[in-house]
């Protein structure tokens, strides 16, 4: 399978996460050594859903990020454009109502959700500002946006080491345990030219969302921004 490139064709990242969908949580699990499931909880009280409300998680992959939403409560729908993706999470949880779309042009009306998210996903877009234009369009008035995505680390020192595991060490790992390991080289590159805690939150602002905030997680490996409606 041919990964994808840094100008993100979406038949490309489709392709790229239909191949790995097979062992993507397991993968994620190992190469953040546990943390990602430290980080889905920082987003559940980031959103901070009551019951009823009706969130769209996107990128939401195989429902690992969905699932949480429902133990609080709320009503989510889970929505990825890969179809691999969607398939392996149809088997596992049945009871989530998966959806198939795309973040730049989302099958949903105006202003029907309570809360949006997405978490790791974000970077894999083809057309960021679109995207986020998209997810502001179908929230409420006062609704929620938070986005989950890696980041750069906010201390020199470990910066350059992160660096250094994402290009030397993350691919190794990745070629023992994930069914396709060339996506995770995509994956290192896509992180290092993502842009950094401000220049997200700018683009979150730009899109029409107001009280951009972020926290850093981890040391600003990753970051979790929240905007309003």
């Amino acid at each position: 399978m041919a990964r994808a490139e840094l100008d993100k064709q979406p038949s490309d990242v489709r392709r790229m996460f239909d191949a790995v969908a097979q062992r993507y949580d397991v993968t994620n699990d190992v190469l953040s050594l546990g943390q990602d499931r430290r980080w889905r909880r920082d987003v559940i009280r980031a959103v901070d859903p009551r019951p009823g409300d009706l969130v769209l998680d996107l990128a939401a992959g195989t429902g690992t990020s969905s699932a949480p939403f429902v133990a609080a409560g709320a009503v989510v729908v889970p929505c990825d454009f890969s179809i691999g993706m969607l398939e392996v999470g149809k088997r596992n949880r049945p009871h989530l109502p998966f959806t198939a779309g795309d973040a730049t042009r989302l099958p949903f009306a105006d202003g029907v959700f309570d809360a949006v998210t997405i978490s790791f996903g974000l970077r894999n877009v083809v057309d960021t500002p679109a995207a986020l234009a998209e997810m502001r369009r179908v929230t409420r008035p006062g609704g929620t946006l938070v986005v989950c995505e890696f980041s750069h680390p906010t201390w020199a020192p470990f910066r350059t080491a992160y660096v250094e595991y994402l290009m030397r060490a993350l691919p190794p790992v990745a070629t023992a345990v994930s069914s396709s390991p060339d996506a995770y080289v995509y994956l290192a590159e896509s992180i290092r030219a993502w842009p950094d805690q401000e220049g997200l939150a700018a683009l979150i602002g730009e899109a029409g969302w107001g009280g951009v905030e972020w926290r850093n997680l981890s040391g600003g490996i990753v970051a979790l921004h929240r905007a309003t409606a």
